[in-house]
């Protein structure tokens, strides 16, 4: 799957699941302080994850992950694998 696809698919989860504008998820944004999901959204983000793509995600694997770009490259290296 295509890179660009990927973080498509990512940024319409994300806005879909929180309620938030496509053009306000970019690389740059801290999925807490800018985006304001809290420890539950995080657990429903992954399973909406786990739903779109496929795969598990770890709980020690999603804590790491702050940023959006953190969060693309997670799923590009979980979408390739």
């Amino acid at each position: 799957m295509a890179t660009d696809t990927i973080r498509s698919q990512v940024q319409q989860i994300v806005a879909r699941e929180f309620e938030l504008a496509q053009g306000d998820i970019t690389p740059d944004k801290d999925l807490y302080d800018d985006l304001g999901l809290d420890s539950l959204d995080a657990i429903d983000l992954v399973v909406a994850l786990e739903k779109a793509f496929g795969f598990k995600v770890e709980e020690g694997a999603a804590r790491k992950i702050r940023r959006v770009e953190q969060l693309y490259q997670f799923v590009e290296e979980r979408a390739a694998a």
